[in-house]
């Protein structure tokens, strides 16, 4: 069961529910994760589906290559994922990284504007020579 923003609590989800979701956090397809765990993904999409469950050493593994913890595979407890961000959270993150752009390029044309200065002096210097 999801709740109300399309995520899986921990009370709420299953091991199939903390798989897949450590999966996707990682950037792994199906295929990707069932080929490195040595598994077919017929098996995989099985234990993401909560229609079986993987042995021990396999949860193991699993939990290596996913960078998260036995324990909150096992019960949501402990380190593993962060739940996606909501829009409002994601559109405030876009908006931070584009202030911080807008502030880079700031300083850049600052610094263009500052060599501009410098080269219409030194030209001035050799036109005012030069007459």
């Amino acid at each position: 069961m999801s709740d109300e923003q399309g995520w899986y609590s921990d009370e709420q989800a299953t091991l199939g529910d903390r798989i897949a979701a450590a999966r996707e956090a990682a950037g792994l397809s199906q295929t990707q994760l069932a080929t490195r765990l040595g598994v077919r993904s017929r098996t995989l999409r099985g234990w993401e589906s909560d229609l079986s469950e993987p042995r021990a050493n396999r949860l193991q593994m699993m939990a290596a290559m996913l960078g998260v913890s036995l324990r909150w595979l096992l019960s949501g407890e402990g380190e593993g994922v962060a739940p996606p961000l909501t829009e409002d959270e994601a559109r405030d993150e876009a908006m931070q990284g584009t202030l911080a752009e807008l502030r880079s390029l700031r300083g850049e044309l600052l610094k263009m504007g500052e060599r501009v200065g410098q080269l219409e002096k030194r030209l001035r210097k050799h036109v005012g020579a030069a007459g």
